[in-house]
């Protein structure tokens, strides 16, 4: 039997800095903030309640220290966290257009994609009641795909549950290599988080039961797979129902799969109950859509319940 946790859950990927592309007075501005998939998910988390912490390397620079300060004034864990001489923190630009949001990347040789399994922290990996990662954190080095798995294993045998988000980044590696990976990974977690467009491409099946039958195969307890405006289909052994979305004027999706993932474990963690999570996740991911950028407009748990009861969006303070 498991040793009581002292974190809900515990995430591990590469925080990239963020510039997103705004329009101010006609002219273009890059607006500075913090992304990287895993890092947004252990934030939403931690915004909704739950108690978080946060693995990877980071470069010794400006950006580096400001995800540390980023993390204390959310609360997030980040003593096992390290600082590594002579390399960078990745970053990132989001444009927007006609067709969305486009995302350029300037990632490689990162202090994040130089984790090696000896690196990762074992002991609190088996104090986490969850263990998040993702398709990026598979996918941004040899290394780090092996300290997945690592991890997954090692939670797993000290009685922890493993959450995964297929997450897929073409850019980062050919599909089959991904296919590969991220599907042995789905076999080792208890909840899987595919979102729908990267299953098509991953399973090559089209239709949601389609698609959530391959990954209950594959050996989770729980699937949620994310459908954009449709909301999210939600699917254990015995039961499966589609959680319809809020709707809401959104103005940036960038981060709303992670806020989604976050505020779902941190319900679930709750209420064990993956179908209110779903629409505690849903709610949350809506209420991100209304700000610009992956972190900032991340919302609170009394936000996101005031917006389930009453469909109001608190305003800013």
């Amino acid at each position: 039997m498991a040793a009581e946790a002292e974190f809900d859950l515990l995430a591990f990927g590469e925080p990239l800095m963020e510039f997103a592309e705004i329009t101010r007075d006609g002219e273009r501005l890059y607006l500075p903030g913090h992304g990287g998939d895993t890092s947004n998910v252990a934030i939403a988390a931690a915004r909704c309640g739950a108690r978080t912490a946060f693995f990877s390397h980071l470069g010794d620079d400006a950006f580096g220290r400001g995800f540390l300060e980023l993390w204390d004034q959310e609360g997030v864990d980040r003593s096992s966290v390290v600082i590594r001489n002579g390399v960078r923190t990745g970053i990132y630009f989001i444009s927007y257009g006609p067709d969305g949001h486009e995302f350029s990347y300037f990632r490689g040789g990162s202090a994040a994609s130089l984790v090696r399994p000896e690196d990762l922290p074992l002991d609190l990996i088996a104090r986490a009641r969850v263990l998040h990662l993702s398709g990026i954190s598979s996918a941004i080095s040899a290394s780090c795909a092996d300290s997945v798995f690592a991890a997954m294993r090692h939670a797993k045998a000290n009685g922890r549950l493993v959450c995964y988000d297929t997450n897929l980044r073409l850019a980062l590696w050919p599909l089959d290599r991904a296919r590969a990976t991220i599907h042995a990974a789905v076999a080792l977690c208890d909840i899987a988080r595919p979102g729908l467009d990267d299953a098509r491409k991953l399973t090559g099946l089209q239709t949601p039961d389609e698609i959530v039958d391959f990954y209950l195969g594959l050996g989770p307890k729980i699937v949620a797979m994310t459908l954009g405006k449709d909301g999210t289909i939600v699917a254990t052994r015995d039961e499966r129902r589609i959680v319809p979305s809020q709707r809401v004027q959104a103005v940036d999706a960038s981060g709303a799969g992670d806020t989604f993932g976050g505020a779902f474990v941190a319900e679930w963690l709750r209420s064990g109950d993956p179908f209110r999570a779903a629409e505690f996740g849903n709610a949350a991911a809506a209420l991100k859509t209304l700000g610009y950028g992956a972190v900032a407009p991340m919302p609170r748990r009394d936000a996101v319940e005031q917006f389930i009861r009453t469909g109001e969006v608190e305003p800013a303070s």
